[in-house]
Parts: C-alpha cells; structure tokens; sequence
C-alpha cells in the first residue's frame, strides 16, 4: 500500500480539551505520543499535499443534541462555548484543509464528509485521534459500510482504556484485514 490521491486523512478529535484531561506534566503517558504520532502522519500527508479532513465535535450549549450520549461513561464535553473545544494546537488546521463538525460518534452521521469524499475522488481514509473504541471505531464502521478502504494508524490512536483500544482495534480489523497501520509504516511511504 502506498499514499496516493486516493487517499485523505481523517484527523478525528484532538481538541483542546484532550491536552486539558491529560496530565501535562507526564509527557511520557501513552496519549502524548499518540498525539506526537499523529503529528508525525499529519506532517506526512502535508508533504505530500494530500487532503486532510480536520473533524472536531462540538455540542450546543442548551444540550439539545447530545441525544443518548449522556446515558453512557461521558459527561457534559466539546461544547460550542469553550475554548477547549477548538483543535489542538500540536496538529491544527492549515489553509486548504477541509473542516467538519460533528454533534455524534461517527464522523458520517449528519455531516457533509460523505459529499466531500465523493467530490475528492477519495477511495481510502487513513484516521488518527480518538477515541479509538467510540469515534474513530463508529466512523471505520461507517467508512467500511460506505464502501471505503479504511486505515486505521495504530499507534497514532488512543482509546477510553488500554482494554477498550485493543478491542476496538480488533473489531475493525475484523471488517477489513488490512485496516491496522503505524506511523512508521506511513513515514516509509514518503
């Protein structure tokens, strides 16, 4: 497999508020090089001036969208007021990357990135970000169902848990044996 222009990047939530949940004073912790890897295939698919697809969620201050989203472990998050709620500074957006906001999991659920895919000609989405096992797992599936080759960046991802990556992992590899890769591999790719 290479990258090609068949290819664009999902960069799936890395907000602000990631780097305000993490401890900031242990930049060894697993989700700091997850966020470092993501960078690294960032600057990849930068390099190589293929598109990139920023996607952040964002939820209404009176609520009205989180629909069941509450009634599981997340609390109250990425709302539309908080300045935690913009993309990460290490990986934010450039002039000519495409935006999409979500208000659910998947990144396809009443958004526009299925009309934006169609337009760029893209048949293979690589993702980074997180959660592995809730956003990045529930857009893969919808990716898969819509008929995309789907690439997950292992070490580039970051879930709820170690537990809760792992399996995530596993279920989407499942639906497609190639869908696992490492930030190396994309860098060898260059």
């Amino acid at each position: 497999m290479k990258l090609d222009r068949k290819c664009a990047l999902l960069v799936i939530d890395i907000q602000q508020e990631d780097f305000v949940q993490m401890n900031s004073n242990n930049i060894d912790a697993p989700e700091w090089e997850c966020i470092r890897n993501a960078k690294r295939v960032l600057d990849v698919f930068r390099g190589k001036k293929l598109p990139v697809i920023q996607i952040k969620e964002l939820h209404r201050t009176d609520m009205t969208d989180f629909g069941r989203e509450l009634d599981g472990s997340e609390g109250i998050h990425c709302m539309e007021d908080s300045p935690y709620s913009d993309y990460a500074e290490l990986t934010y957006p450039m002039e000519g990357e495409y935006l999409i906001t979500k208000r659910r999991y998947s990144a396809f659920f009443g958004t526009d990135l299925e009309i934006l895919l169609k337009g760029l000609h893209v048949d293979t989405l690589y993702m980074i970000g997180g959660l592995t096992d809730v956003c990045i797992h529930y857009t893969a599936v919808d990716a898969h169902q819509h008929d995309y080759f789907i690439r997950v960046v292992t070490d580039a991802v970051a879930g709820s848990s170690q537990e809760a990556h792992d399996y995530a992992l596993k279920a989407i590899r499942y639906l497609q044996r190639d869908a696992l890769v490492t930030t190396a591999e994309i860098e060898a790719w260059r």
